[in-house]
């Protein structure tokens, strides 16, 4: 059950104003309404909010927040639900602002390669509405077909195509912003480059704690002339590791690079049942290349070299699109396939440099045996993000704390060979107490005065991001037991 909310406040009088704004049917606020919006994908952290409200225009979520700001009252933005990090966790007595029904294109601009649109639209719509003429939106997490744009722009979220095309702000040109006081600016624009203070960047990634982007400006590209997938299976993890490596010192850089595990392989095998996936592999490797027609014919004959090298077992190529989706289908299965071996999971996000692979895999396996759980590898191989599922059972009692403890230990690996606490899930709540792990005070307090300047008052999702002696213990020492303010824990 969840907590009792101490000194509840009394919310009938901004229940008012905001059912004045946006009408009764975008205002939640009976208690079985709030369940739905208790938590995001991490689930394992829950606190209802005061009320929920579903703004459709730019305009009604300035009036929202300007609500907000003049009673003081904080406010948290909410687009699918689908991020991992506990960024679209409420707060206690806060105002969840979500952005599900602003789901419109505003503007679709072929001859300039762009798109408008809001904070809702799902990615994936992205792609289906330019695709006709011959375009596609790169970014593509795995949950593609139910994550949202703002989302996206909020976590700075990237996908299997990273490697080649880049993550999000790679691909937003200009935002609409309500910021915290509800003014609405406008930063970046219709240009790839702009002079002046790059905003669009300081703003993408920022986790809600700076203002809400109501529109959205992505750029968009022409689809490849022609794609491959290939599928090779190895012996080993070291082995594909290797073959990684290698494709990229060739010079190769391929659209997307995946790898899986034995225990990832056989779960997706279990659920989706491609059918493509060897049982017996220790790893396999999707790799995927796209371009120009005698581009791709020569890179996918040097890749199978690479990994034949490297002790590729097989290697199955796909050119046509109904065989290249089914090659995917199981990597973009992978997370909720792990329900077939475990009742629950714990994913973490870390980035490593190639080159550390093969130890880093080992050391997590170690990892997993000193604290008693399986922990199934899925990642984005070319960039060295990294996805450690740690299975557990949520019932057991302590079990929570042992795997969040693990997942601490991995990701202070990531930081000791050179590497980050995120590729693309973001901070939020989870991992903010690891922020001290790879910066220094000077570095938080710098970031600290960037959110000052646009969340003065701290009404924008407070407590992300930003360790502090409450949520995670004297010095915010990284290897706390993380504390929520009325959240219970499941």
């Amino acid at each position: 059950m969840i907590a009792q909310e101490k000194q509840q406040r009394n919310w009938q009088p901004l229940i008012k104003e905001f059912v004045a704004l946006v009408g009764k049917n975008g205002v939640m606020q009976r208690r079985e309404e709030l369940i739905t919006y208790e938590c995001d994908g991490l689930t394992s952290y829950r606190q209802r909010p005061g009320v929920v409200v579903l703004p459709r225009t730019t305009e009604q979520v300035a009036e929202v927040v300007k609500i907000c700001s003049r009673h003081s009252v904080p406010f948290v933005t909410r687009g699918a639900g689908t991020g991992l990090s506990g960024g679209a966790l409420p707060v206690e007595n806060c105002v969840l602002i979500v952005t599900s029904l602003m789901r419109k294109i505003l503007d679709i601009d072929l001859e300039n390669h762009r798109v408008v649109v809001q904070p809702g639209i799902i990615n994936n719509w992205v792609t289906q509405a330019v695709s006709g003429a011959g375009f596609f939106y790169a970014p593509d997490p795995s949950s593609q077909i139910i994550c949202s744009i703002g989302g996206n722009v909020a976590e700075n979220s990237g996908g299997v195509h990273c490697l080649k095309y880049g993550v999000t702000t790679n691909h937003v040109l200009g935002l609409k912003l309500v910021l915290p006081d509800g003014s609405i600016v406008d930063v970046g624009g219709q240009i790839p480059e702009m002079p002046g203070y790059d905003l669009t960047g300081v703003f993408v990634g920022s986790e809600g704690t700076l203002g809400i982007a109501t529109e959205i400006t992505l750029r968009i590209l022409k689809t490849p002339e022609s794609i491959c997938v290939l599928l090779a299976d190895f012996n080993t993890v070291e082995e594909a590791g290797g073959a990684v490596s290698d494709i990229i010192s060739a010079g190769i850089i391929p659209g997307g690079m995946e790898m899986m595990d034995n225990l990832s392989i056989n779960a997706v095998e279990d659920v989706v049942a491609t059918g493509c996936y060897p049982r017996d592999a220790g790893a396999i490797l999707l790799v995927e290349v796209d371009g120009l027609e005698v581009e791709v014919v020569t890179n996918k004959q040097r890749i199978a070299k690479i990994c034949q090298h490297n002790g590729a077992r097989s290697i199955t190529t796909a050119n046509d699109p109904e065989t290249r989706l089914k090659l995917w289908k199981g990597r973009k299965a992978a997370f909720a396939a792990m329900g077939k071996l475990s009742p629950d999971y714990y994913v973490q996000d870390g980035v490593i440099p190639r080159t550390q692979l093969s130890f880093v895999l080992k050391e997590i396996e170690a990892l997993g045996q000193k604290y008693g759980y399986y922990v199934a590898n899925v990642f984005h191989a070319g960039d060295g993000n990294l996805h450690p599922l740690i299975l557990y059972d949520n019932s057991v009692p302590g079990a929570l704390e042992k795997v969040e403890a693990l997942g601490g230990e991995i990701l202070k690996l990531c930081v000791k060979v050179g590497g980050s606490i995120s590729g693309e899930h973001g901070i939020g709540a989870d991992k903010r107490c690891y922020m001290p792990e790879m910066f220094s005070e000077a570095d938080l307090e710098t970031m600290q005065w960037v959110r000052q300047v646009f969340n003065p008052k701290g009404l924008a999702n407070p407590g992300k991001i930003f360790p502090t002696p409450r949520t995670c213990g004297e010095g915010a020492r990284a290897d706390s037991v993380k504390q929520f303010k009325g959240v219970e824990r499941f």
